[in-house]
């Protein structure tokens, strides 16, 4: 069983770390001047993702198992989903679980744009005025517990190893502070890592207030999807220095507000400009 103590201090380690080096590194190459005051935006994103563990603590305190690696866990003694029938070398099961898992996130996060209902809570992530390594973890408490069924709903189906489901876990949170970062990459390193993954520059298109770019680059982590099923954007058309963040209705401080940003999925939509 990998949800365990260990389990725990292994992800807040490496979330710690990677967050660590990404703010390090916004400070010493940033790919676009900040228009927010960082100090009000920190907090409440930093506030939400607090609020966030607690929810999903929370739930596996009520059911279990509700958390995917521990769902992993029960659907291998159950002998439930597709890659538990299956033969397969462990080394294979894990790239083809890690994929399986990253397109269904992908899968999520384009119904989170297109179905009304899962965009009231979206929003909250998008209507951040700037981007940067705390955006990567500014979602709302309400989509994180819905992304986790989600998860678990997957898990059952496919039927991964817990050590799988453990490592795109960690895989996945590194990649959203990573994508989200303020940071400068060389050209010709961004051009060679997007082919595989995605990077800052190619993530920082889908937080444009332009609907184009909006909906477009849905990838976390692989960039494969997005050029598969027609969603790429190469670079934003008004450049990354002079592009728009957020969403064109809430243009002003109040999304740096915790309580605002916690009740926007409460209040009536308003369509973007």
């Amino acid at each position: 069983m990998f949800e365990t103590v260990s389990d725990t201090f292994v992800r807040f380690s490496v979330f710690v770390a990677v967050f660590a080096i990404m703010a390090l590194f916004e400070v010493a190459r940033p790919r676009r001047r900040l228009n927010a005051p960082k100090g009000q935006r920190w907090l409440t994103n930093l506030a939400i993702i607090a609020i966030d563990s607690v929810v999903v603590r929370l739930m596996a305190m009520v059911a279990v198992p509700i958390a995917a690696v521990a769902a992993a866990s029960f659907a291998e003694v159950q002998g439930l989903g597709l890659l538990n029938w299956l033969a397969w070398p462990p080394w294979l099961e894990t790239l083809v679980a890690i994929a399986a898992l990253d397109f269904t996130i992908w899968l999520q996060h384009v119904a989170s744009h297109k179905m009304p209902m899962f965009w009231r809570l979206h929003q909250v992530h998008h209507a951040d005025p700037d981007i940067d390594v705390s955006t990567g973890i500014r979602f709302h408490p309400i989509e994180i517990a819905i992304s986790m069924l989600w998860k678990v709903a997957v898990v059952f189906v496919l039927g991964p190893s817990a050590f799988a489901v453990f490592l795109f876990e960690i895989i996945l949170n590194a990649s959203s502070l990573f994508s989200h970062a303020n940071v400068r990459l060389p050209a010709r390193l961004d051009r060679v890592l997007r082919a595989v993954i995605v990077t800052p520059d190619m993530h920082r298109s889908h937080h444009s207030v332009l609907s184009h770019e909006h909906n477009s680059n849905y990838g976390f982590n692989f960039s494969i999807w997005d050029k598969m099923f027609g969603t790429y954007t190469l670079e934003p058309e008004k450049g990354h220095e002079n592009m728009t963040i957020g969403l064109s209705p809430y243009q002003s401080d109040a999304p740096t507000k915790l309580t605002w940003s916690l009740t926007l999925p409460f209040r009536p939509l308003r369509k973007a400009a």
